[in-house]
Protein backbone atom coordinates (compact mmCIF):
# COMPACT_ATOMS: atom_id res chain seq x y z
CA UNK A 1 0.00 0.00 0.00
CA UNK A 2 3.07 2.67 1.32
CA UNK A 3 4.62 2.11 -2.32
CA UNK A 4 1.64 2.07 -4.06
CA UNK A 5 0.83 5.55 -3.06
CA UNK A 6 3.87 6.86 -2.76
CA UNK A 7 4.50 5.64 -6.29
CA UNK A 8 0.73 7.18 -7.01
CA UNK A 9 1.97 10.48 -5.87
CA UNK A 10 5.73 10.55 -7.18
CA UNK A 11 5.13 9.21 -10.19
CA UNK A 12 1.97 11.04 -11.67
CA UNK A 13 1.55 14.22 -8.97
CA UNK A 14 2.88 16.35 -11.47
CA UNK A 15 0.56 15.62 -14.20
CA UNK A 16 -2.32 15.45 -11.28
CA UNK A 17 -1.36 19.28 -10.59
CA UNK A 18 -0.94 20.31 -14.16
CA UNK A 19 -4.31 18.41 -15.01
CA UNK A 20 -6.57 19.38 -11.56
CA UNK A 21 -4.69 23.13 -11.31
CA UNK A 22 -3.39 24.11 -14.26
CA UNK A 23 -0.22 25.21 -13.14
CA UNK A 24 3.29 25.12 -15.08
CA UNK A 25 5.30 22.25 -15.37
CA UNK A 26 7.92 24.31 -13.71
CA UNK A 27 5.48 24.91 -10.76
CA UNK A 28 4.22 21.34 -10.59
CA UNK A 29 7.92 19.89 -10.56
CA UNK A 30 8.65 22.38 -7.57
CA UNK A 31 5.36 21.06 -5.95
CA UNK A 32 6.72 17.67 -6.43
CA UNK A 33 10.48 18.53 -5.06
CA UNK A 34 9.26 19.55 -1.64
CA UNK A 35 6.85 16.60 -1.23
CA UNK A 36 10.25 13.76 -2.35
CA UNK A 37 11.93 16.52 0.42
CA UNK A 38 9.39 15.85 3.07
CA UNK A 39 9.23 12.20 2.42
CA UNK A 40 13.08 11.91 3.05
CA UNK A 41 12.60 14.17 6.45
CA UNK A 42 10.18 11.36 7.42
CA UNK A 43 12.62 8.40 6.68
CA UNK A 44 15.14 10.11 8.67
CA UNK A 45 12.97 11.05 11.23
CA UNK A 46 11.38 7.95 11.82
CA UNK A 47 14.31 5.72 12.88
CA UNK A 48 14.62 7.19 15.90
CA UNK A 49 11.00 8.47 16.69
CA UNK A 50 10.52 4.46 16.34
CA UNK A 51 13.66 3.97 18.72
CA UNK A 52 11.96 5.71 20.96
CA UNK A 53 8.12 4.66 21.07
CA UNK A 54 8.39 1.63 19.35
CA UNK A 55 8.21 0.08 15.86
CA UNK A 56 4.93 -1.25 15.52
CA UNK A 57 3.88 1.62 16.91
CA UNK A 58 5.62 4.03 13.99
CA UNK A 59 4.19 1.72 11.56
CA UNK A 60 0.84 1.53 12.42
CA UNK A 61 0.46 5.80 13.09
CA UNK A 62 2.29 6.34 9.77
CA UNK A 63 0.20 4.10 7.71
CA UNK A 64 -3.26 4.60 9.58
CA UNK A 65 -2.24 8.75 10.29
CA UNK A 66 -2.08 9.29 6.85
CA UNK A 67 -5.39 8.22 5.89
CA UNK A 68 -7.00 11.70 7.08
CA UNK A 69 -4.83 13.57 4.53
CA UNK A 70 -4.96 10.91 1.89
CA UNK A 71 -8.96 10.94 2.31
CA UNK A 72 -8.67 15.00 1.86
CA UNK A 73 -6.08 15.87 -1.15
CA UNK A 74 -8.20 14.83 -4.04
CA UNK A 75 -10.82 17.53 -2.80
CA UNK A 76 -8.35 20.83 -1.99
CA UNK A 77 -7.34 23.17 -3.45
CA UNK A 78 -3.52 24.18 -4.82
CA UNK A 79 -2.39 25.83 -1.67
CA UNK A 80 -4.08 22.56 0.64
CA UNK A 81 -2.77 20.20 -1.74
CA UNK A 82 0.64 20.99 -1.19
CA UNK A 83 0.05 21.16 2.09
CA UNK A 84 -1.64 18.18 3.10
CA UNK A 85 1.31 16.49 0.21
CA UNK A 86 4.16 17.06 2.62
CA UNK A 87 2.25 15.83 5.50
CA UNK A 88 1.56 12.83 3.60
CA UNK A 89 5.22 12.45 2.24
CA UNK A 90 6.50 13.02 6.39
CA UNK A 91 3.94 10.48 7.94
CA UNK A 92 3.97 7.76 5.27
CA UNK A 93 7.79 7.32 5.09
CA UNK A 94 8.67 7.85 8.37
CA UNK A 95 7.54 3.78 8.62
CA UNK A 96 10.42 2.76 6.34
CA UNK A 97 13.38 2.56 8.69
CA UNK A 98 10.63 0.98 11.26
CA UNK A 99 9.83 -1.53 8.84
CA UNK A 100 13.06 -2.37 7.69
CA UNK A 101 14.45 -2.71 11.82
CA UNK A 102 11.31 -4.11 12.99
CA UNK A 103 11.58 -7.10 10.08
CA UNK A 104 15.71 -8.24 10.99
CA UNK A 105 14.01 -8.04 14.89
CA UNK A 106 11.79 -10.89 13.26
CA UNK A 107 14.13 -12.66 11.86
CA UNK A 108 17.89 -12.11 13.78
CA UNK A 109 21.24 -13.08 12.37
CA UNK A 110 18.93 -12.30 8.90
CA UNK A 111 20.30 -8.68 8.65
CA UNK A 112 21.22 -8.35 5.14
CA UNK A 113 18.69 -10.93 3.50
CA UNK A 114 15.58 -8.81 4.95
CA UNK A 115 16.76 -5.42 4.09
CA UNK A 116 18.15 -6.62 0.82
CA UNK A 117 14.20 -8.01 0.14
CA UNK A 118 12.64 -5.53 2.08
CA UNK A 119 14.25 -2.42 -0.37
CA UNK A 120 13.70 -5.12 -3.81
CA UNK A 121 10.30 -5.91 -2.75
CA UNK A 122 9.37 -1.98 -1.66
CA UNK A 123 10.77 -0.17 -5.19
CA UNK A 124 9.26 -3.47 -7.19
CA UNK A 125 5.97 -3.15 -5.31
CA UNK A 126 6.42 0.58 -6.22
CA UNK A 127 6.91 -0.04 -9.77
CA UNK A 128 3.88 -2.72 -10.32
CA UNK A 129 1.91 0.12 -8.76
CA UNK A 130 3.04 2.89 -11.07
CA UNK A 131 2.50 0.72 -14.28
CA UNK A 132 -1.15 -0.34 -12.75
CA UNK A 133 -1.89 2.79 -11.53
CA UNK A 134 -0.88 4.59 -15.22
CA UNK A 135 -3.07 2.10 -16.76
CA UNK A 136 -5.84 3.33 -14.77
CA UNK A 137 -5.34 6.53 -15.22
CA UNK A 138 -4.99 6.10 -18.91
CA UNK A 139 -8.33 4.31 -18.84
CA UNK A 140 -10.14 6.52 -16.19
CA UNK A 141 -8.42 9.79 -15.87
CA UNK A 142 -6.08 11.62 -13.39
CA UNK A 143 -8.30 12.86 -10.74
CA UNK A 144 -9.83 9.26 -10.54
CA UNK A 145 -6.97 7.60 -9.60
CA UNK A 146 -6.24 9.94 -6.70
CA UNK A 147 -9.61 9.61 -5.55
CA UNK A 148 -8.58 5.42 -5.40
CA UNK A 149 -5.29 5.72 -4.06
CA UNK A 150 -7.07 7.66 -1.32
CA UNK A 151 -8.28 4.78 0.40
CA UNK A 152 -5.07 2.61 -0.17
CA UNK A 153 -3.67 3.45 3.48
CA UNK A 154 -7.11 1.98 5.29
CA UNK A 155 -5.86 -1.48 3.73
CA UNK A 156 -3.28 -0.58 6.81
CA UNK A 157 -5.55 -1.75 9.42
CA UNK A 158 -3.50 -5.07 8.17
CA UNK A 159 -1.20 -3.74 10.75
CA UNK A 160 -2.96 -4.98 13.54
CA UNK A 161 -2.07 -8.31 12.90
CA UNK A 162 1.87 -7.48 13.24
CA UNK A 163 3.35 -9.72 16.50
CA UNK A 164 4.36 -7.53 19.15
CA UNK A 165 7.85 -7.81 19.50
CA UNK A 166 8.04 -5.54 22.75
CA UNK A 167 6.44 -8.13 24.68
CA UNK A 168 8.48 -10.66 23.38
CA UNK A 169 11.66 -8.94 24.42
CA UNK A 170 10.21 -8.56 27.78
CA UNK A 171 9.20 -12.37 27.81
CA UNK A 172 13.03 -13.41 27.39
CA UNK A 173 14.82 -11.00 29.43
CA UNK A 174 12.80 -11.87 32.47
Amino acid sequence: MRFFYLASLSSYYTFYLISRFHVSVQSAEIHLFVFLGAVAAGTIVGGPVGDRIGRKYVIWCSILGVLPFTLMLPYSNLFWTGVLSVIIGVILASAFSAIIVYAQELLPGRIGMISGLFFGLAFGMGGVGAAFLGRLADRTGIYFVYQVCAFLPAIGLLTGFLPNLERRREAVKS
